[in-house]
């Protein structure tokens, strides 16, 4: 029973999620992005608290691919964040980079 519990609360997170961010206007897509990453960050803490435990040898390969996973979530966050700031910047202040 409580499968079904967590895979109602999974399909209801999910569909909450893209409502929220298909909703979010373009210029508070960046402090939202920001927000994101720092979520992520909390992720692969656990991720690594996780992996590093002295469970059983599934439980730390799971652990191990959710550092990766929340690892690439953080970089490309901030890669797309980086690259919506520079829209902002004017010629000159994109040239001097």
């Amino acid at each position: 029973m409580s499968f079904i519990y967590l895979t109602m609360i999974l399909v209801l997170a999910i569909f909450l999620g893209f409502e929220l961010i298909r909703k979010v206007p373009a210029t508070l897509h960046t402090p939202l992005m920001s927000g994101a990453n720092a979520v992520s960050g909390i992720t692969v803490v656990g991720a690594i608290v996780f992996a590093g435990g002295e469970s059983n040898t599934l439980s730390q390969i799971l652990g191990a691919f959710a550092v990766f996973l929340a690892t690439i979530n953080v970089v490309g966050g901030y890669v797309v964040t980086d690259r919506m700031l520079g829209m902002f910047k004017g010629k000159g202040e994109r040239n001097a980079k």
